[in-house]
């Protein structure tokens, strides 16, 4: 096997040495070209259909850039072992994603439930897969024992050092793996947000005497527009009402499925029986699962006969009679506990069933400065010194109730009456 360039969309071309290919042409590595990245949100973007097979080749591509980086700013500061360990541990960061990534990462669909992460260090340790066998043959049993310790954190294995700046490096607040899916999801989205200058972050990292890794001041823009882009990406286009909408309609048709498929009034395939009901689910049987599974699927479920399942998977091939939010911006889960109980009987009322008043929950954590937030040289978070980045640290809830369109404005206006008294006007958009 040979060294070989790989063409991306936003990195443009990416070195891959011959022995990292071994990883890349595993099935379990190929399999994330059929693991949409941003799950539903095409619904609202249509060229929002990017992969994890695209995204992990960028973060990989970005951890070597920045590896490079330091290597050239600080001689001695990662060895070469160290920065191939890193690189590695970027590309196979979501090799243990489910089908539609983090949206079907739930045990209200899987009935052998485990997180990614879970099932990637699974597939990795395993002797089965063949992403088990090449790591093994490229790393060694010892080095592979150091990339877990990495990906756990830890700050030694086998009596060598792990510094800290290397897990940072893939999972931190200033991350490879956040750089590439906000620039890849900006520019897949077309959501217009500023965006950043990745190279000009990078160029500013460094470690300190404890192994950390910090920012130079002259970096501090490129990191405000970074978090910046970070915070309107959430906004615009992760919690975008649809996107939280048609999520909440996958997930669903998928339960309704184990539900009928349990008691056997659906028959599933070998891979959906698998994942819905399967609780020994294994890894063999787990990388076998894509999202091609459930896209497959849609068309006969939306005409079943059970008018559930049927329900939300024409929503889902048709995109039409969708459910629409209350349009009340203030909306707490405090608030939306107290407004369910008062428009239900209108929903009822219009022949439909508490099934029909959809909730989805949106927590704005906003940027946190803790042990590992984004450091400038002289010690201090980067949110003492801009008072742009303050303004991102406030958290925030908001509820979103979504009912069928006939009783919108019904019970828009009682849920106004419930909240704010005074007001009675509508919103016009």
């Amino acid at each position: 096997m040979r060294d070989r360039v790989i063409r991306d969309e936003i990195h443009r071309d990416i070195f891959v040495p011959a022995r990292i290919a071994k990883l890349i042409d595993t099935r379990e590595f190929q399999r994330l070209r059929n693991i949409q990245q941003l799950a539903t949100c095409h619904y609202v973007f249509p060229a929002a259909t990017h992969n994890r097979f695209s995204h992990s080749l960028g973060a990989y591509h970005l951890a070597r850039v920045l590896c490079d980086h330091l290597s050239e700013a600080q001689p001695g500061i990662i060895s070469p072992e160290d920065s191939e360990l890193v690189s590695i541990a970027a590309l196979l960061h979501d090799i243990g994603h489910p089908p539609f990534s983090h949206l079907l990462e739930t045990d209200k669909v899987f009935a052998n439930f485990h997180s990614h992460e879970d099932w990637g260090r699974m597939m990795l340790e395993s002797e089965d897969t063949e992403i088990g066998i090449a790591i093994r043959e490229i790393l060694g049993e010892e080095k592979t024992g150091r990339l877990f310790a990495l990906y756990s954190g830890l700050s030694e294995f086998a009596g060598k050092p792990i510094a800290p700046f290397l897990k940072e490096i893939v999972s931190s607040q200033l991350d490879v793996d956040r750089m590439d899916y906000m620039i890849r999801d900006q520019a897949n989205s077309g959501a217009q947000i500023g965006g950043f200058d990745s190279a000009r972050v990078i160029r500013a990292l460094r470690v300190d005497e404890s192994g950390h890794l910090f920012a130079k001041n002259w970096g501090l823009p490129a990191i405000e527009a970074y978090l910046v882009t970070r915070y309107h990406l959430y906004n615009q286009v992760y919690f975008h009402k649809v996107n939280q909408l048609t999520q909440e309609y996958l997930v669903r048709v998928l339960a309704r499925a184990k539900e009928l498929a349990n008691v056997g009034e659906l028959v599933l395939s070998e891979s959906l029986e698998n994942m819905l009901c399967n609780k020994d689910l294994n890894v063999k049987q787990y990388v076998r699962l894509t999202d091609a599974d459930i896209n497959g699927v849609l068309m006969d479920w939306a005409d079943h006969g059970d008018k559930v399942l049927s329900g939300y998977a024409k929503r889902l091939v048709s995109r039409r009679d969708y459910h629409k939010s209350i349009r009340i911006g203030e909306l707490n889960a405090e608030m939306s506990s107290v407004v369910i109980p008062k428009i239900l009987p209108v929903v009822e009322s219009a022949g439909f069933s508490r099934e029909d008043i959809i909730t989805a929950s949106i927590r704005k954590k906003g940027y946190m400065p803790y042990s590992q937030g984004i450091m400038l040289e002289d010690g201090r978070d980067v949110v003492e010194h801009s008072s742009l980045i303050q303004s991102l640290t406030l958290a925030s809830e908001q509820a979103l109730i979504f009912i069928p369109e006939v009783v919108r404005d019904k019970c828009e206006q009682i849920a106004r009456e419930v909240i704010k008294p005074s007001q009675s006007r509508l919103p016009t958009s």
